[in-house]
């Protein structure tokens, strides 16, 4: 997206010019998350990768987005998003 601009052919006494308008292609899931079952207590960790690096990801339950806290951590490296939860219980469910 960053090539986008206006681009010039010069040969002195004429110029061409010509407008690039780079679309972004669409971020999708390479690995979709996966159904998980834990103990109460313990810790789980979900995972999904998508298609393009360095994308914003947002984690939610059901309809509230969630937030960094003691309760859930939030990893993402490369294409790789984790949501891990700690101390698990059944309100998580």
């Amino acid at each position: 997206k960053s090539d986008s601009d206006t681009y010039s052919c010069d040969i002195g006494d004429a110029q061409s010019r010509a407008k690039l308008t780079v679309q972004e292609a669409p971020v999708l899931f390479k690995q979709e998350l996966q159904n998980e079952e834990a103990k109460e207590g313990k810790q789980v960790r979900l995972t999904c990768e998508l298609s393009k690096p360095g994308t914003p990801v947002r984690w939610m339950k059901g309809d509230t987005v969630l937030y960094a806290s003691e309760k859930y951590e939030f990893k993402q490296h490369g294409t790789v998003a984790e949501l891990i939860i700690r101390d698990v219980k059944s309100v998580d469910a």
